[in-house]
C-alpha cells in the first residue's frame, strides 16, 4: 500500500505500509529509508502509526516532533474527518518515552505547549481520534492513548503507568483524562500501583471499547471510521465539542452549553437533508460491536 509523505526539503517521500492478514507489521520510506512516525490517508481517515518497533514505538524527541506535525497536518485538512493513531507491528502500542533518550523529548521546540510525547496537550482537534492498540499501552503510551476520543484494543494488549518503577512522573495527561475516562478509584490504582493489566480488565473499567482478535486493531478502527465518515460530520463534531467542553461545568451550565453549541447545527441545510433522506426510508449502516 503506498502513499506519501513531504520531508523537511518540500519534495515527496514514497512510503509503504506493511500488512500481513490485515496486520499492521511496519511502515517504511523509500525503500530503506524509514521514518519515526508514518502517516496514511484511507479515505477520510488518517493513520498516525509510531514506527519504532524495535524499541516497543517509545518515543524520543524526533518522534514526538514528528507526530505533533501529523495532527497539525490532520487538523488543517478538511478532507480528513477521523484520525487513528496506533504504532507498527503488534507487540506494543507505545512503551512510553525513550527512557535511554529522555532529554531530547523536553528539548524539541514547543514541547512545553503540546507536550513531552509531542501531542497530549493540543486540545483543540475538532474531529474524532481514535486509538488502535496493540500490545504494550504503557506509561506515556498510556497518556497517548487517552489522549483519544476512545480506544479499541487487541486481546492481547495490556495497559499501565510503568513508569511507576522508575520515578517518572504522568507529565502527558495521564493525572487528567485517565479519572475523567475510568474514574478516580481505577485511575488512583492504576497511577499508584503501576499495575499491568490485561485487555479484558481495561474492557470493564471503560479504558477501552471494543476488544478484537491479536492483530486486528488497526482494521477495526478503520471501519468505525470508515462508517463515522458517512455521517453528517457537522453535528458528531459539535456533538464532541458539547461533551468535551462541558465536562467540567455544572449541569446547568453544561445544558445551557449544549444548546448554543447546537444553534448552527439546527440550522444547517445538512440537518434538513439528512432528515428528508430518513422520510424516504434510507438508512446510513450502524456501527455494532465485534462479537469475540
Amino acid at each position: 500500500m503506498y502513499g506519501s509523505h513531504r520531508c523537511p526539503h518540500g519534495r515527496a517521500w514514497p512510503r509503504r505500509f506493511l500488512y500481513h492478514e490485515g496486520r499492521l507489521i511496519c511502515a517504511t520510506l523509500g525503500g530503506a529509508l524509514s521514518r519515526k512516525v508514518v502517516t496514511e490517508r484511507r479515505d477520510r481517515a488518517f493513520v498516525v502509526a509510531i514506527n519504532r518497533p524495535e524499541v516497543r514505538n517509545c518515543v524520543d524527541g524526533e518522534t514526538a516532533g514528528l507526530m505533533f506535525e501529523a495532527v497539525e497536518e490532520f487538523k488543517r485538512d478538511d478532507g480528513l474527518d477521523v484520525l487513528i493513531l496506533t504504532g507498527s507491528g503488534t507487540e506494543a502500542f507505545c512503551s512510553g518515552a525513550d527512557l535511554k533518550n529522555i532529554g531530547s523529548l523536553g528539548a524539541r521546540p514547543g514541547a512545553r505547549e503540546s507536550g513531552p510525547m509531542g501531542i497530549s496537550r493540543i486540545t483543540d482537534v475538532q474531529k474524532p481520534v481514535i486509538g488502535a492498540v496493540e500490545g504494550y499501552c504503557t506509561a506515556g503510551g498510556l497518556e497517548l492513548a487517552c489522549w483519544c476520543d476512545f480506544r479499541v484494543a487487541s486481546t492481547s494488549a495490556q495497559f499501565g503507568v510503568l513508569n511507576r518503577r522508575w520515578g517518572v512522573p504522568l507529565v502527558d495527561g495521564g493525572t487528567q483524562r485517565l479519572p475523567r475516562i475510568v474514574g478516580l478509584a481505577n485511575a488512583l490504582y492504576l497511577i499508584e500501583t503501576g499495575a499491568l493489566i490485561d485487555a479484558s480488565h481495561a474492557l470493564r473499567i471503560g479504558l477501552v471499547q471494543e476488544l478484537v482478535a491479536t492483530g486486528k486493531a488497526l482494521e477495526r478502527a478503520l471501519e468505525i471510521a470508515r462508517i463515522m465518515s458517512t455521517y453528517p460530520q457537522g453535528a458528531i463534531r459539535n456533538d464532541r465539542r458539547a461533551a468535551l467542553e462541558g465536562l467540567t461545568l455544572p449541569l446547568a451550565e453544561g445544558l445551557a452549553h449544549e444548546a448554543d453549541v447546537h444553534r448552527d447545527t439546527a440550522r444547517d441545510p445538512t440537518m434538513a437533508e439528512w432528515l428528508a433522506r430518513f422520510a424516504k426510508g434510507e438508512r446510513p449502516q450502524s456501527i455494532r460491536p465485534p462479537e469475540l
